[in-house]
């Protein structure tokens, strides 16, 4: 099933039907251990609606309400390999082997829920970065007793110049206004998405695509309920949290993110999130 945050309220998604729920508050809504059961019995009890040229489907917000934005870095082999080659010259190459390999996984805060982009909302490249992407990622929604109950589709916006200059600038590289999007809808299955689910990006500039790249699950060394039990291990969120897990996909050192260029993240069973450089 998927949620859907409106400019008018909340859309529950189940096989094609619509169904608007009573419950309006984002955050009563989806912050349930329960979740997948609750929207069940909402497919039973609502009448179904109906979206047409005629009463189009209100505008789609992103899936956020009062929640924190964390994420995970270095979860994926090929993203440990990029961070290493990037910090090569400042010295911290071998933090990120250091990470990939420890128990504890790296964290850090991403953003706060007002400063989150939704679907084709525009994402932004900082004026002091030299070399930019995107990072298409997984991201988990857990509710406020760490239990995962949904999944969407994160954009964790990366200045890698910035990064490589010094670790210790990883906030400045990863924290700033238009830097995380999430969307088109928070996912909520019966059971977890497995290993084969694939991630898809695409890059568009000028009408032609200039970067493809895909990973799968599969490939993440850190499994979900291990990041969400170190986010979890002394931190609360009241509302839940949503974190995102790390890229398994880097374009060369030869890319950079233009203005205008169009992103698309894609993991099917979720959707397409797409956002415009700024």
């Amino acid at each position: 099933m998927k949620l859907y945050k409106t400019e008018n309220g909340i859309i529950l998604e189940k096989e094609d039907t619509f169904y608007r729920l009573h419950e309006t508050d984002w955050d009563v809504a989806v912050n349930r251990d329960d979740l997948y059961d609750w929207l069940l019995i909402q497919t039973e009890q609502l009448i179904p609606v109906t979206f047409s040229e005629d009463i189009p489907m209100p505008e789609i917000l992103a899936p956020i309400g009062s929640q924190e934005v964390w994420a995970s870095g270095v979860t994926y082999f090929k993203s440990r390999t990029a961070r290493m080659e990037e910090s090569e010259k400042a010295g911290g190459g071998s933090f990120y082997d250091r990470v990939y390999e420890a128990e504890r996984p790296e964290l850090f805060f991403k953003s706060t829920a007002w400063r989150v982009v939704g679907n084709h909302g525009t994402v932004r490249i900082r004026r002091d970065s030299t070399w930019d992407v995107p990072e298409p990622e997984l991201t988990l929604f857990a509710s406020s007793s760490g239990t995962l109950v949904g999944y969407t589709i994160g954009n964790d916006m990366s200045s890698r110049s910035i990064e490589g200059e010094n670790p210790l600038y990883l906030p400045q590289a990863k924290s700033y206004t238009g830097s995380a999007a999430l969307g088109p809808c928070l996912y909520v299955p019966e059971y977890p998405l497995t290993d084969d689910t694939v991630i898809d990006l695409s890059i568009v500039r000028e009408g032609e695509e200039v970067f493809n790249g895909e990973v799968t699950l599969a490939q993440m060394k850190r499994k979900p309920e291990e990041l969400l039990h170190f986010l979890f291990l002394e931190m609360s969120f009241p509302h839940g949290a949503y974190l995102m897990t790390g890229t398994g996909i880097v374009p060369s050192s030869d890319f950079t993110l233009q203005k205008d260029d169009i992103v698309h993240i894609t993991i099917k069973p979720i959707g397409t999130l797409t956002n415009v450089v700024g």
